[in-house]
């Protein structure tokens, strides 16, 4: 099943090779005149240079591609979802029929229970999620320059990624941000995780993209994921936090970026794309700009140089 549903670049070529032979010339299938359709569109009006014309069955082969992106989309989200449910059932299959008798107990058997079987269904959600999508190979393409109009395979695995990283976000992340348990997800996920890492933002995406060092903290309602969307493209770059690092709360972070250790960005603030911040401090501000410690403020006054 994973092979079928993940298979990107190798059943998408399947699909787009089965499409081609009408794709790249439907005139011409149908019995058009090649020689006076290309005499027609090859004249333009005087002193206008021709427009190029798009590859012909672009189109076809895009819908082709988009309805093979939602139906293993969908399959694969049905597949995880139902595994964990699951438990859940096996949990509550017992408790009811024990309780059945009983109104009473079938009351309290559903109020202590309800609490703790969301719990386990939202961890087998995080865990099975994040085995199918590593199994589908569904990634964000690390560099990359993805046009959105030509919905080709690096970008649809992206979107796959992103959907299956939302659903668990959706039914999991506010329950567990924050948590061990959520830094093992993202590690599962396709991150690079140390040790004592605590994330409690739900704003951290492409997770394949990302690296943190040991006893890194990031606050609640950090902005940080390895795209961006820009003129068109979805623009992809690795994001690197070292050992030490701590992001204020609200505060964004470019891709490409890399955090050196033992800095600590301030809340609100704004860490632009392929920046590094190499040396140890607090940075404050849009963009993020290091702040003077003491000593280096008392060397830097009026007359500290000359001792008076």
């Amino acid at each position: 099943m994973s092979q079928a549903a993940g298979a990107g670049p190798r059943g998408g070529d399947a699909v787009d090779s089965a499409t081609e032979a009408f794709s790249d010339n439907p005139r011409q299938a149908a019995g058009a005149d090649p020689v006076r359709d290309d005499a027609l569109a090859g004249s333009a009006p005087r002193g206008r240079a021709a427009a190029p014309r798009a590859p012909r069955g672009g189109g076809l082969r895009r819908s082709v591609r988009l309805a093979w992106t939602i139906a293993t989309l969908v399959v694969v989200q049905a597949i995880v979802c139902g595994a964990a449910v699951l438990p859940v059932i096996a949990l509550w299959a017992p408790l009811l029929a024990w309780a059945a008798d009983s109104p009473v107990a079938g009351i309290a058997a559903v109020s202590f229970a309800a609490i703790p079987s969301y719990a386990v269904f939202a961890i087998t959600l995080m865990f099975a999620s994040a085995v199918a999508t590593r199994a589908t190979g569904w990634r964000t393409q690390p560099d990359a320059n993805l046009r959105l109009a030509e919905l080709d395979w690096p970008l649809l695995d992206w979107v796959r990624y992103m959907v299956a990283t939302h659903i668990v976000r959706l039914f999991a992340g506010t329950l567990f941000r924050g948590t061990p348990i959520w830094s093992a997800y993202l590690r599962l996920n396709g991150a690079r995780v140390g040790r004592r890492v605590y994330v409690n933002s739900l704003a951290v995406s492409d997770h394949n993209l990302l690296e943190f060092g040991d006893d890194v903290v990031i606050g609640g309602d950090v902005h940080l994921s390895g795209h961006t969307v820009e003129g068109g493209y979805v623009k992809t770059g690795r994001v690197c936090l070292r050992n030490h690092v701590t992001i204020g709360l609200g505060s964004v972070i470019g891709i490409g970026a890399t955090i050196g250790p033992d800095v600590q960005v301030g809340a609100l603030s704004l860490v632009p794309k392929h920046v590094t911040l190499d040396t140890r401090g607090v940075y404050v501000g849009v963009p993020a700009r290091r702040l003077a410690d003491r000593s280096e403020a008392r060397a830097g006054a009026p007359g500290a140089a000359s001792g008076t």
